[in-house]
């Protein structure tokens, strides 16, 4: 019977720009589980119904997303035994999708330096989530004024790094004229208690001025020093040789002359 079954165990949300996965323990084997989504003042959703696996996308059923929801996974038989038997379940931790989901990277679409202004231009991340016109929101469609993006900016092979905030997808900073700096932009929701930072972009570095010594070090003087010394010391070898030869080659052709003579 169902109270035989065991419940699940280890139940956690799993939620990166409001796309949210519910995951939990054990493998089934004998049974299924169907997840129930009870939010505080919305009805009650079914999804994944009798299923064997122990994951379930619940992001379309959070679409109120400052709605507080709990999960309720429930285990059930192939077939049910008795429609008036309630199955045993486990429930999870709540679960605020507005206050808990992780911002995820940006996207940097461009940037450049020039002269003492860095500037770059980014993309915040799409949500699941679609305007009537089929288009996705991003991150900032949802969370409007609570979300603002940091800029933290750096002395390229240095450790003093800065960080500049805008509410707006671009950024424009000074710095030094000629000098190298590398980046990165990550979104903060400054309201939150938790996740308040989100993931950083990948780490980009301009390129301004740049040498082969600036790039790789004293390393490649050392060898292209190296190399030269060896042309020349080849070169100066082989005009040695070449001048022994043709003197050999003169002094031949005199004592041959002399020899003819003789006769």
């Amino acid at each position: 019977g169902y109270e035989e079954l065991p419940t699940a165990v280890n139940i956690t949300w799993s939620s990166i720009n409001f796309k949210t996965i519910l995951q939990w323990q054990p493998k089934p084997s004998g049974y299924f589980y169907t997840v129930e989504i009870h939010g505080r003042t919305s009805d009650v959703k079914r999804k994944c119904i009798l299923t064997s696996e122990t994951e379930c996308d619940v992001t379309d059923v959070l679409r109120n997303v400052k709605e507080t929801y709990t999960a309720h996974i429930l285990s059930v038989m192939p077939m049910e035994m008795d429609n008036f038997e309630e199955p045993p379940f486990a429930v999870s931790e709540k679960f605020t999708p507005y206050s808990q989901t992780v911002i995820g990277k940006p996207e940097i679409k461009d940037y450049s330096q020039k002269g003492s202004k860095l500037n770059v231009v980014f993309k915040d991340p799409l949500t699941p989530y679609l305007f009537p016109n089929g288009s996705f929101q991003s991150i900032q469609d949802i969370f409007q004024h609570d979300l603002e993006y940091k800029l933290y900016y750096w002395k390229d092979q240095s450790s003093g790094k800065k960080d500049v905030t805008t509410k707006s997808r671009t950024f424009e900073v000074s710095v030094d004229s000629g000098k190298n700096y590398c980046f990165y932009v990550q979104g903060v929701i400054p309201s939150r208690r938790e996740n308040r930072n989100g993931q950083e972009s990948t780490v980009l570095c301009t390129s301004v001025g740049t040498s082969i010594l600036d790039e790789y070090g004293t390393e490649v003087f050392i060898i292209i020093a190296g190399i030269a010394v060896a042309v020349i010391t080849l070169a100066i070898v082989l005009s040695v040789v070449l001048c022994k030869r043709k003197k050999a080659k003169k002094a031949r052709a005199v004592r041959e002359k002399e020899l003819l003579n003789g006769v």
